[in-house]
């Protein structure tokens, strides 16, 4: 008899409720994907099985967080719930001002408003879709300094999050340290896969940010991600703790913006968080404009205390590791199968590489958003493009054509078990043994902005 070689892991949790699932058929799905214009995002829910669209206010909150809501204090000023969650914020993260906003592009939106001129430069570790278009209508223009191994999907360099220094350097002599209001950072990066940032490449651009008199604005969306993999992949940190990762990391930047909707494990709420007074005194008057009063940003008392039990929630290691290990879960099936993917596995969830999965469909017939539609018709199934469509268009009205064309598998917290992981890899299986009979999509109705949401498609025929 054989004996086990090492203990799984298991989820640090157990399934009190649950919620039922509609089951589909080959031709509610066919019908469905029609109605929605071959655009997953414009999929109604009922209609999808498994739905791994987003990572974004989709985690299961935990029975800590709903005792929370009933704790809400709904007061218009100085709610209880915010003075909570800014004391969480101030201790796990570091930052010493809050401004909470409904989400994270609301934060997004305030210290691009109030840091970015006009033909200002904004560096930072490859580009993300709300983020870019905020700094795009300051007056910015967004440039990429990812190191170029963020850019091959099959390159497992540990950290493809990591910041070029030399781009970095380019910019600066080009432009002048003046004209860069600071670097836009991000800790597991969503477009190129989820992957991390070290701290070796953080504390080196923090010395030469600080040199240069540039801010590092830092999208912690995914930091406790971040801060996993940098606790499994970097020397000297394999015995520290995720809570203690997530400090050091914040404390070499100067503010953040949140979407606690992925990391912190709320449907709804977000936050700017900044260090500087003046920069505070500033958004917390812009808040007032565009979310709601200082101290509730457009959010329920009820919202910010369950985000504030989440915040804590989510430096926990075992929550963490369980988190991440569900992601390679799947990510170790897909190899398996032989299904391209971006490598290393990243934080949130998998990509599909699209271009190698349908090389026969060229960028211009938008292989991953044709990719999504396909997974869905086949099972059920809700995934996102993550490409050209994605992308969108430059100032000058042209395509912007990433060298990524990615279909985004986003698994999220606390919701699914190994057997849905299961289900996604054996359909994801079985549309690449057709994958040569599969035609690309032409658009036929594309928005003014964040085209991927809205955007409708129908098949290319003969």
């Amino acid at each position: 008899m054989s004996k086990p070689t090492k203990h799984s892991w298991a989820e640090p949790y157990k399934i009190k409720m649950v919620e039922l699932l509609k089951m589909t058929t080959p031709a509610q799905r066919k019908k469905a994907m029609k109605e929605a214009g071959f655009n997953t995002f414009l999929l109604r829910s009922e209609d999808v099985y498994i739905d791994l669209l987003t990572d974004s206010g989709t985690g299961a909150m935990s029975d800590q967080q709903w005792s929370g809501l009933m704790m809400g204090d709904e007061a218009y000023a100085g709610s209880r719930n915010f003075y909570h969650l800014e004391e969480t914020v101030r201790e796990i993260y570091g930052y010493k001002y809050l401004v909470p906003t409904h989400q994270g592009r609301g934060a997004e939106n305030i210290i691009s408003k109030i840091l970015i001129k006009p033909g200002d430069i904004v560096p930072g570790n490859m580009y993300f879709t709300t983020t870019r278009l905020h700094q795009e209508l300051a007056g910015g223009r967004f440039e990429d300094i990812i190191i170029d191994e963020a850019h091959d999907p099959e390159n497992e360099f540990p950290f493809k999050g990591n910041i070029d220094l030399n781009k970095l350097e380019k910019l600066v002599k080009k432009y002048g340290a003046k004209k860069i209001p600071y670097v836009s950072m991000a800790t597991s990066v969503n477009m190129a896969g989820g992957q991390p940032i070290s701290l070796k490449n953080l504390k080196e651009l923090r010395a030469y940010t600080k040199k240069h008199g540039i801010r590092i604005i830092h999208d912690m969306t995914r930091v406790a991600e971040n801060a996993h993999f940098i606790q499994q992949r970097e020397k000297g940190y394999e015995h520290k703790t995720i809570r203690e990762i997530v400090k050091e990391i914040c404390s070499l930047t100067n503010g953040a913006t949140m979407s606690a909707k992925k990391d912190a494990i709320v449907n709804i709420g977000g936050f700017l968080a900044v260090n500087d007074w003046d920069v505070f005194e500033e958004a917390r008057n812009l808040v007032v404009v565009y979310e709601g009063l200082h101290t509730y940003g457009g959010l329920a008392g009820r919202d910010m205390e369950a985000m504030a039990i989440g915040i804590r929630e989510s430096v926990s290691d075992a929550h963490i590791h369980a988190r991440v290990g569900q992601v390679i879960y799947l990510g170790e099936k897909m190899i398996e199968y032989g299904v391209p993917i971006v490598k290393p596995i990243g934080g949130h969830g998998i990509f599909v590489d699209a271009k190698k999965f349908l090389p026969h469909i060229p960028q211009d017939h938008f292989p991953a958003q044709t990719l999504a539609a396909e997974i869905y018709l086949d099972s059920g199934v809700r995934t996102m493009e993550r490409g050209v469509v994605s992308a969108g268009r430059k100032p000058n009205g042209e395509n912007y054509y990433p060298k990524l064309e990615l279909v985004r598998f986003t698994i999220p917290r606390r919701v699914y078990t190994q057997a849905h992981m299961d289900v996604v890899a054996e359909s994801t299986a079985m549309v690449f043994e057709k994958r040569n009979k599969i035609k690309g999509l032409k658009m036929i109705y594309e928005p003014k902005y964040l085209r991927f949401f809205q955007a409708r498609f129908e098949r290319i025929t003969d």
